[in-house]
């Protein structure tokens, strides 16, 4: 989604985080996309297997976000409040 942008070396970045889709809507397109660990993606996509969002949501991935996509504004809130690290 290109939430992330240039990482200063003296900046740590967030935790490994991006968008994925949850619920399709009638034309298979997600409704939002929620925040959740990258090295669970992979896994998840290929597996089946469920992700947990910052946001508490469960779900299987299924899409990724593209530049423009809603985002879940309870993950989104709970992301640019966390500190670098975190």
């Amino acid at each position: 989604m290109g939430h992330y942008g240039g990482v200063s070396t003296q900046t740590l970045p967030k935790p490994d985080t991006r968008p994925e889709g949850t619920d399709g809507t009638d034309d298979d397109s997600p409704k939002m996309f929620h925040y959740v660990r990258k090295n669970k993606i992979a896994e998840s996509a290929v597996m089946g297997t469920h992700v947990v969002a910052l946001c508490g949501e469960v779900f299987p991935v299924t899409k990724s976000a593209k530049p423009g996509s809603p985002v879940c504004p309870d993950c989104k809130k709970i992301y640019d409040g966390l500190k670098p690290g975190d």
